[in-house]
């Protein structure tokens, strides 16, 4: 019996082992797989309209205990250059619409379209509005790398305004207004938002004009990723008139991509932040109108198009981020594994039950054969080979090593012998 019961502690010890060794490695799982406490962000120049949002979603994650740390950059297709390369660091950005593809960029995702960009052409006063006012011309289009040289480009190709300019030159945005202002170049494509401090530092620059984009519906048609927007007569300055007629602009979308391993958690934290920045009513915009559910160049995440169905998960509602993705976590993890545990160790007592009680039914069994001869044979039972195979079945009885809680049917199975044993002494 003692070896039975320390075989008998030996499965419980075993199966608790096995249990927590379960649990640990669910913990385990939990714990490396939680979101990390840092991103890097490609935004684009330092002091322009996108660093400067950067800035902003670098404030909102902080409250949540996410550093977010800013790249600067050229300006969109560095964005997407960083990006796609692995080693960068860099898990999301700003892409404006037209500079990617998903064949080109299959590893990234969109959060959605976030906020317009659009395509100002500033000149000098007096030089005149199109083909002919720049034709000999000095025109800067913005520093390789930008998604506005990239646009600028198009445009002077589809117009042939690249074959009548004397000199195209790629400056940065501030620097291009700089050299604008000072006369050392006449026009200047820049492509960012109408709230970046050089859009608004040109508007109001005096001897500066913004040009009217000409033939924009024709462009809007041949690039689908463009929009067409107007900057309504007097909005910059009323008492002025400034601009003294509507502008039409084009302009595309930008979209907030992530690269696709990024976090589901950190993807929601980010639509978070695009919500309170980006939603507010604009110039250009309604109030709602972003972010938006648009995949413009690459696909929506499973996590963004879930966040614009169904809002942010429920219980980032109601407890802190880190919290809340804990809890998460815990449930997706542990919930179906107890649901699948509980029954495998409700069966083990039972399987080890039935296999203590089989080693008792079989000397049953064997008592029962023995029964069954001396039913049969009657008065020609062989007494000695009977008491010979029962003595047999006692030692194996006495023998048997069962946990104390199988005491009470090994004493049954211990009676049941011996009255077997006293039916055939009754037979001699």
């Amino acid at each position: 019996m003692i070896v039975g019961d320390y075989a008998y502690r030996i499965w419980r010890y075993a199966a608790f082992a096995g249990a927590a060794a379960i649990f640990f490695g669910a913990s385990w799982f939990i714990v490396t797989t939680l979101p990390p406490r840092e991103l890097v962000m490609a935004t684009g120049a330092e002091g322009g309209a996108n660093y400067e949002l950067g800035i902003r979603y670098r404030d909102i994650l902080a409250k949540d205990g996410v550093k977010l740390q800013l790249r600067p950059t050229a300006g969109s297709l560095d964005n997407l250059r960083y990006l796609i390369d692995p080693t960068s660091q860099v898990s999301v950005g700003f892409i404006q619409g037209g500079t990617a593809t998903r064949k080109k960029a299959p590893e990234l995702e969109s959060l959605g379209t976030v906020f317009y960009e659009p395509l100002w052409l500033f000149r000098r006063a007096g030089i005149g509005e199109g083909a002919q006012g720049l034709r000999g011309r000095r025109l800067s289009i913005g520093p390789e790398g930008s998604g506005g040289r990239a646009l600028a480009k198009q445009v002077l190709e589809r117009t042939r305004l690249d074959s009548v300019v004397s000199e195209l030159s790629g400056f940065p945005p501030q620097a291009a207004a700089e050299k604008l202002i000072a006369g050392d170049i006449d026009a200047a494509f820049i492509v960012t938002a109408w709230e970046s401090p050089v859009v608004q530092s040109l508007l109001h620059a005096t001897g500066i004009e913004l040009s009217t984009a000409q033939r924009a519906d024709a462009f809007v048609a041949i690039y689908p990723y463009l929009h067409k927007l107007m900057l309504p007569a007097g909005v910059i300055d009323l008492l002025a008139n400034r601009p003294p007629n509507d502008v039409v602009l084009l302009a595309p979308k930008a979209s907030l991509a992530v690269r696709a391993d990024l976090h589901p958690a950190l993807q929601y934290l980010l639509l978070n932040a695009a919500v309170e920045i980006h939603s507010p009513p604009g110039i250009f915009q309604k109030a709602g109108e972003f972010p938006a559910a648009e995949a413009i160049d690459i696909p929506l995440s499973q996590e963004a198009q879930r966040f614009y169905k169904a809002g942010r998960p429920f219980l980032q509602g109601y407890l802190p981020f880190w919290a809340a993705t804990l809890v998460e976590k815990l449930l997706v993890v542990f919930v179906p594994l107890v649901a699948l545990l509980f029954p495998a160790f409700k069966l083990l007592p039972q399987s080890y039950d039935w296999m203590m009680q089989l080693r008792i039914r079989r000397l049953y069994d064997e008592i029962r054969l023995i029964e069954s001869e001396m039913q049969a044979q009657g008065v020609k039972i062989d007494l000695g080979a009977l008491n010979t195979k029962l003595d047999l079945i006692d030692q194996r009885a006495n023998h048997l090593q069962l946990p104390n809680v199988y005491a009470s049917s090994l004493y049954t199975l211990r009676s049941h012998i011996d009255l077997v044993r006293t039916r055939l002494a009754a037979l001699t």
